[in-house]
């Protein structure tokens, strides 16, 4: 194990949303809290959430990631959450002026890229402030994945 590197349970990803960087063209990430409840956070630990189709949305000076599914805990009983409920997102004013800002004026949408632990043990979410990719743009994106695909197994076959 590296010297500077640290193996931490707590720091792990309970959902991405690896779609998100090749439908959007991604202009800037921000960290966000999450407001949960007990049962959401030991859902999000074992890992099932999904986040490929949510968003964030501004809605009365606040901010919500709306359409994530967060299963029930299976322990949970009658203190279970419902799995698609809308989160508040934990943000500074300045912060949510900027997204506001970005979303109304230049089109941008504001795009949850994963949801993770951090070193604390605290639930984040990693919010991307994107624009939409045209098809051509998406097909420009393919063949660059894919040049370096073929790169690299055409370096480990000479090297």
């Amino acid at each position: 194990m590296a010297p500077g590197k640290k193996s931490d349970p707590n720091n792990k990803v309970a959902a991405e949303n690896r779609k998100a960087r090749f439908a959007y063209e991604v202009l800037d990430t921000l960290e966000t809290g999450l407001v949960l409840t007990g049962t959401e956070v030991k859902s999000l630990r074992q890992g099932h959430a999904n986040i490929q189709e949510s968003y964030a949305s501004l809605e009365d000076g606040e901010i919500w990631l709306i359409n994530s599914y967060v299963p029930e805990y299976l322990q949970g009983n009658r203190f279970n959450h419902e799995p698609r409920r809308r989160r508040k997102l934990l943000l500074k004013k300045r912060e949510m002026a900027r997204l506001g800002q970005a979303v109304d004026r230049e089109g941008m949408t504001m795009v949850p890229l994963k949801i993770y632990f951090n070193d604390r043990g605290r639930a984040k979410l990693l919010l991307a402030i994107a624009r939409g990719k045209k098809l051509h743009d998406k097909r420009e994106s393919e063949k660059q994945r894919d040049w370096a695909r073929e790169k690299g197994r055409l370096l480990k076959e000479r090297g």
